[in-house]
């Protein structure tokens, strides 16, 4: 696998980590750090265990070796952050919305940009 690769998962564990963490413990003071109101605390903990699961999945593809079990992660990140920048860039197209919001959606598209590379390059 190469080292691209490799620390695009270790750098998508760590992110996810964070945030996931933060989101499943205390998503009202979390999002209330950035001005995020109102907050929905059920679909937020639904979205901080769904990136601590992607948390695990990229620890896993890191520690990987057997290309087959990358390559479905890979996919699935892909999947994930495609369809998450997706639909947020589909959100704030013709709205006003803060830095956080833009920067949530920059992160997305980043590692989608990633994974969807290491797929067609075929790692």
């Amino acid at each position: 696998m190469p080292k691209s690769l490799r620390y695009t998962f270790l750098v998508h564990a760590l992110v996810s980590l964070l945030f996931g963490a933060a989101l499943l413990a205390a998503p009202g003071r979390f999002l209330g750090l950035f001005g995020w109101e109102p907050v929905d605390p059920l679909l937020s903990r639904v979205l901080g265990a769904a990136l601590l699961a992607l948390a695990w999945s990229s620890y896993r593809g890191f520690r990987a070796a057997e290309r087959r079990q990358v390559a479905l992660l890979v996919e699935l990140e892909a999947a994930f952050c495609v369809l998450a920048a997706a639909g947020l860039l589909r959100q704030m197209v013709g709205y006003y919305y803060p830095w956080y919001v833009w920067t949530l959606l920059g992160v997305f598209a980043l590692f989608a940009v990633a994974w969807v590379w290491a797929l067609l390059k075929k790692f």
